[in-house]
């Protein structure tokens, strides 16, 4: 896989004199994978989002994103057309009073040809599930919608990697299932690189990949069935594991053995069935 962010000993605080938020971090983004960055409050994990992408600069050593320093003010247009954001109000991410302008923004400034900037915003609806809805007015919508409609805002731009913020920390269930099937979809369909910060353990579950921060520094690095068989270590650290696999493990106790650890309730379902028939 290509190597499309790089952290190379970065640290960084809010002000100076102040204890870091991230200490000297070292890690890779790979391209086409699904990234989930999993940490209690203040662990760092957000602060990591908003350097991928030059919202923030850090205060020692450099991350590179698709070949530009974050550092280099110079870069940063180049950046953000590459790597989009998506933060986790979505009534703060909407600039039009209709959909459809709102997702055509994006490509608008890039000074595109009507009909070029048209084929973007249908396809891009079609993508999240919103096309429908291109007439409405955003602010009738749920919140799952409106999230839709600022990812989908992203996909116009034609950028290579998203990176959401918490994007389903306000969205009820079934805002966050819509939210999380349009992002698989975006990496199965297009090959997007998806980094997902959130502290929901079930959206960590379907990931490619799991890293694990807290204090400013990783923890856990590796696949969520790696990540999620380090109960102990996540307890210490203020997390959990997915209730499917916390329930097996009780249910061990008590000698009934499964006979993989089950991460999703399909899963769960799959190895019950096998137990009891």
């Amino acid at each position: 896989m290509n190597k499309i962010i790089e952290f190379k000993n970065v640290s960084f605080s809010y002000d100076e004199g102040e204890d870091s938020v991230i200490s000297d971090l070292n890690i890779e983004f790979y391209e086409g994978q699904f990234t989930c960055v999993l940490g209690h409050n203040g662990s760092g994990k957000s602060t990591m989002a908003k350097l991928i992408n030059a919202l923030l600069v850090p205060s020692t050593g450099n991350v590179i994103s698709f070949g530009y320093d974050t550092s280099d003010e110079d870069n940063e247009i180049n950046i953000r057309r590459k790597i989009g954001m998506v933060f986790q109000n979505p009534d703060n991410q909407i600039v039009a009073t209709i959909v459809e302008d709102d997702v055509a923004f994006g490509p608008e400034n890039l000074g595109l040809p009507r009909e070029e900037i048209r084929k973007r915003v249908d396809d891009a609806l079609k993508m999240v599930d919103m096309y429908e809805y291109r007439h409405h007015e955003p602010h009738r919508l749920s919140g799952g919608q409106k999230q839709r409609v600022a990812i989908a805002g992203i996909i116009a731009m034609q950028t290579k990697c998203i990176v959401l913020d918490e994007p389903t920390a306000m969205l009820d269930p079934k805002g966050r299932k819509e939210v999380m099937e349009a992002l698989h979809k975006l990496k199965d369909e297009l090959g997007i690189t998806i980094i997902l910060v959130t502290h929901f353990m079930d959206e960590a579950v379907k990931a490619d990949r799991v890293i694990v921060m807290n204090s400013g520094e990783v923890k856990l690095d590796g696949t969520p069935l790696q990540v999620f068989s380090e109960a102990e270590l996540l307890s210490s650290i203020g997390l959990t594991v997915p209730k499917p696999l916390e329930l097996a493990v009780e249910l061990e106790k008590q000698g009934i053995r499964f006979s993989s650890a089950p991460l999703t309730a399909e899963e769960f379902t799959e190895e019950f069935k096998k137990l009891v028939n």
